[in-house]
């Protein structure tokens, strides 16, 4: 039975799934998918290439999302596959990949920003303070969690 959240928590779910949404909808006035949108956003801040790994990790996508992403991208022309070994590939940005990444990624990151420029900078720091303890305090509640079946 699932017990009755706390006010604090329903505010939580509401602000990050509202979040979200407006990420969505900055990705659909772009024109272009939220998982192709996350994949030039890890690559544009990170450099101009990253591993298929990298990528999952920092995008917080699956690894089914991302290859189907990146096999669309790469008909697109926005990225050439390297191979590094056998079970590695790095990603890396075409001329028009690039452009695509800075008209697009390159924009949410200047929003972002100009946000936490409007900020002071205590608060930019405390708040992602409080982001960080929630995350490593989430993380560390969901390895004590069994795997169980699912219906």
């Amino acid at each position: 039975m699932i017990s009755e959240r706390s006010q604090e928590l329903k505010r939580f779910i509401y602000l990050f799934f509202e979040t979200e949404a407006v990420y969505h909808k900055i990705n659909v006035k772009m024109g272009i998918s939220d998982s192709v949108l996350s994949i030039l956003y890890v690559i544009l801040h990170n450099g101009d290439r990253r591993s298929l790994q990298e990528i999952c990790r920092y995008a917080g996508l699956s690894k089914q999302t991302v290859h189907s992403a990146i096999q669309k991208m790469e008909t697109l022309g926005l990225i050439d596959l390297e191979m590094v070994n056998a079970k590695s590939k790095m990603v890396c940005l075409t001329k028009a990949g690039a452009d695509l990444a800075r008209r697009t990624a390159g924009q949410v990151m200047e929003i972002e920003n100009s946000i936490f420029a409007s900020w002071p900078r205590e608060d930019v720091e405390k708040y992602l303070e409080l982001a960080e303890r929630f995350l490593l305090a989430l993380n560390e509640k969901a390895e004590s969690i069994q795997k169980g079946e699912t219906i």
